[in-house]
């Protein structure tokens, strides 16, 4: 999951057209035109920041004249009232970024500082932490980012990328070996060269795929803790495992130790508390 060049554009341009519309009024109306400053990005919260290479792109495209001195990383620890930046130039660009470049950096970092602290539960496992697409629509590639930047693995992007076939699927497809046996077909056909996963809700299901197999990931959804390790054990590295469903920042640690290579967790987008942090004005 990288930052790309048409995503942040696109990203920027539509965010701005929906900020700024034809002007920021209380900005052009109280600060002379061509009036220079300098302003720093003030940290008020522990976490892990995220969205300042991000931060660079919005101040490039809302006016490349602008100069960022960058203080901390992306994935660097932070405290209450660090500094992680200075921009300096246009007042009236500074103030046109400053909530675009705020809204993207909290949401980012507190969605990397929640994955670091579940990445921290599980250093001694050999378990991965996945995110879902359970993800802010047309935020997702950010979204994702932040994951990855707070020592996550990204799942899927989207639909294109993995077959993941999950209950709905098998129930309309007529079942689990119809399921497979058709999105292997589909593959060939198509000449796709994608993994794909399959979800089962129970040991039952679980047989059906081991003796269907022809499948890369299976992932364990709603499991007990007992029944996970005993599907675990059943499998027996023969694929790789990934528990969902109802996993939290609580219980991740007891679904790890179940012996599951990924755990899945919509929490790390879909409810995630924000950063705290301010862009304020340089008096000089």
């Amino acid at each position: 999951m990288d930052l790309n060049t048409f995503s942040i554009q696109s990203f920027v341009s539509q965010a701005l057209k929906e900020d700024v519309g034809n002007g920021d009024h209380t900005s052009l109306s109280t600060i002379p035109a061509g009036k220079q400053g300098k302003a720093k990005l003030l940290i008020k919260e522990d976490g892990i920041i995220a969205g300042v290479d991000v931060a660079l792109e919005i101040f490039k495209i809302v006016d490349s004249a602008l100069v960022v001195d960058v203080l901390i990383a992306d994935g660097s620890a932070v405290k209450n009232t660090d500094i992680a930046f200075y921009v300096t130039g246009s007042v009236h660009s500074i103030l046109i970024a400053e909530r675009l470049v705020l809204n993207t950096m909290q949401r980012m970092s507190g969605i990397a500082t929640v994955t670091h602290q579940i990445v921290d539960k599980l250093k001694d496992t050999d378990t991965k932490v996945l995110d879902t697409r359970k993800t802010t629509p047309n935020l997702r590639f950010l979204e994702k980012l932040a994951v990855k930047i707070g020592g996550g693995v990204n799942h899927r992007f989207g639909l294109y990328d993995m077959i993941l076939i999950k209950d709905n699927h098998v129930d309309y497809a007529g079942g689990i070996r119809k399921a497979i046996e058709a999105s292997r077909k589909y593959l060939e056909q198509n000449n796709l060269n994608i993994p794909v996963e399959i979800e089962v809700r129970n040991l039952t299901e679980l047989n059906e795929v081991l003796e269907t197999g022809q499948v890369d990931r299976i992932m364990l959804d709603n499991f007990s803790f007992s029944n996970l390790k005993e599907a675990v054990k059943i499998i027996n590295n023969r694929f790789k495992t990934e528990a969902s469903g109802g996993i939290t920042a609580d219980n991740v640690l007891e679904y790890a130790l179940c012996g599951v290579d990924f755990v899945s967790m919509g929490a790390l987008t879909h409810s995630v508390k924000s950063l705290d942090m301010s862009l304020k004005a340089v008096k000089e």
